[in-house]
């Protein structure tokens, strides 16, 4: 399962984007861009930005949310050391609940690492 897990993920995810879109809503359309605009480079880094995503995402226990911010700083070759830092002061300020997040959160993360050998 691992193995196709990021490809999953991304497929359905652009499946589902697509569909949505294609509705041409207003309030969807202006949502998706802002927050397409809210991870652009700024006064804080990208790397910042998905590190402060993927600790929000945490701590309200959304795994699409989890999964999506993991690649991004995947894709921005943050370490996994600065990644499991972050993941762990969100299950710090989320409780112990979030710890069914951060077995999948490490799960992810290790079919991205896998993905790319």
């Amino acid at each position: 399962m691992e193995d196709n897990l990021v490809e999953e993920f991304n497929i359905y995810r652009s499946k589902m984007n697509d569909a949505i879109l294609k509705d041409n809503n207003k309030i969807i359309k202006r949502i998706f861009n802002l927050d397409t605009n809210a991870f652009a480079e700024g006064a804080l880094p990208k790397k910042t930005k998905e590190l402060i995503g993927l600790g929000n995402s945490m701590v309200l226990r959304c795994d699409d949310c989890v999964r999506y911010h993991l690649e991004a700083c995947y894709k921005l070759n943050i370490s996994k050391e600065e990644v499991v830092e972050a993941l762990s002061v969100s299950l710090l300020i989320g409780g112990t609940i979030v710890i069914p997040h951060l077995r999948r959160a490490y799960e992810y993360w290790d079919a991205l690492e896998n993905t790319s050998k």
